[in-house]
């Protein structure tokens, strides 16, 4: 449960980053940006006053809303006819959230409230979140504790001849076996995926996900994560995967192989490790994100590795690092012009990987949390590759 003094702290950094905009209220309707504010994720939509208390409009469970959340003032979502009443007098231009808003839900509240001005605040509230509080940093160490368990656990069931979704099916039941809620929220539009587990050439089979991996997947209308291909001897796999507990989402990735893996990848792989080693030097408020990429791009070139660094050739995901939290791609992005600097609290997964076509992918992934003199490494665990 999120404690009430928490969400009061986040509604009030809310209301004044309202008033610096001049903005007489914000509306939440989208149920994660709900529950960040509110403590629960129940159907209902969040109106948070400029000045003011806020007000939890719930359709379904209103009796677990109640339960649950920490706002005061919890009523059950009113009738189209009344909705309007809630927002009469002062009330002149009201923030949505345009980045996940989709347009029946702004149509419905734009014709209802007809002559009220409708601004976006998604950059408000993704700056808002991107700065965790020590409440949250401890939630996803404990997300942290939970996924790096999983890891440890791989040698005992990875064998050869095991197919990839084998190897997902055993590694997510360890997860869920832990607590792990599962589903990893994802803001973008168009992605999803629940983990990656892959080995060989299928790690470089390029895909709709928005990453340097997305694997062959199952079907065409699932084309990402693990096949049913046997994983082959000799060969690279990789197991990316991200743990919820308690709303939090740290981000992981290791590399396994059953005997030597190719001297050229081997290499690679330091290359990553090498490159993880100087972002996670540079990472402290103040630092550049667009910088700390850049870096990145200029190791891997140095290292005659450009064309193959962060996926598949002309279709290489362009950043080495997102934030994280209660979704996969939060803010912070360590990416070409991203040009704002760290800030202490921030939670960061970087993961510079390789991929090379007909062979496989090697790279590495740890969650960060930023803090006022550097980092703190949320997923502590060896990074070494595990041969078997």
């Amino acid at each position: 449960m999120v404690p009430k003094a928490e969400s009061e702290r986040r509604i009030l950094r809310f209301q004044e980053r309202l008033r610096e905009e001049r903005i007489d209220g914000g509306l939440l309707v989208y149920p994660i940006d709900v529950y960040y504010f509110a403590g629960s994720r129940q159907n209902s939509s969040l109106w948070i006053p400029a000045n003011g208390e806020p007000m939890l409009l719930v359709r379904k469970s209103f009796e677990r809303a109640s339960k649950e959340s920490t706002i005061e003032d919890i009523r059950p979502f009113p009738s189209s006819r009344d909705l309007p009443s809630l927002f009469a007098g002062h009330v002149r231009k009201i923030g949505l959230t345009f980045d996940v808003l989709p347009v029946q839900q702004f149509r419905y509240y734009s014709e209802l409230l007809s002559g009220l001005e409708f601004v976006d605040i998604s950059a408000i509230n993704r700056e808002i979140r991107s700065v965790k509080s020590a409440w949250e940093i401890e939630r996803l160490r404990n997300s942290g504790r939970g996924l790096c368990s999983a890891f440890a656990q791989v040698p005992s069931f990875l064998i050869p001849g095991m197919r990839e979704l084998d190897l997902a099916a055993e590694f997510e039941y360890r997860l869920r076996k832990a607590g792990s809620e599962g589903h990893l929220r994802i803001r973008a539009f168009h992605q999803e995926i629940v983990g990656i587990a892959v080995g060989g050439d299928n790690a470089t089979v390029p895909g709709c996900f928005d990453g340097p991996v997305t694997g062959k997947g199952l079907s065409a209308a699932a084309p990402y994560g693990p096949s049913i291909d046997t994983i082959r001897e000799g060969s690279p796999i990789m197991i990316d995967y991200g743990a919820i507990f308690d709303g939090y989402i740290v981000d992981m990735t290791r590399m396994f192989a059953f005997g030597e893996l190719d001297p050229e990848l081997k290499s690679a792989f330091d290359v990553s490790r090498d490159i993880l080693a100087w972002i996670t030097g540079q990472l402290r408020p103040g630092t550049i994100c667009e910088e700390l990429y850049a870096g990145a791009v200029q190791i891997a070139g140095a290292a005659g590795l450009g064309d193959k660094f962060m996926g598949y050739p002309r279709e290489q995901a362009k950043f080495v690092g997102h934030g994280v939290g209660l979704e996969l791609d939060e803010l912070p992005v360590l990416a070409q012009r991203f040009r704002v600097p760290l800030t202490a609290g921030q939670a960061i997964a970087i993961e510079p990987k390789f991929a090379f076509p007909g062979k496989g992918v090697v790279g590495i992934e740890n969650t960060y949390a930023v803090t006022e003199t550097g980092c703190e490494k949320i997923t502590d665990f060896p990074d070494d590759i595990v041969y078997l």
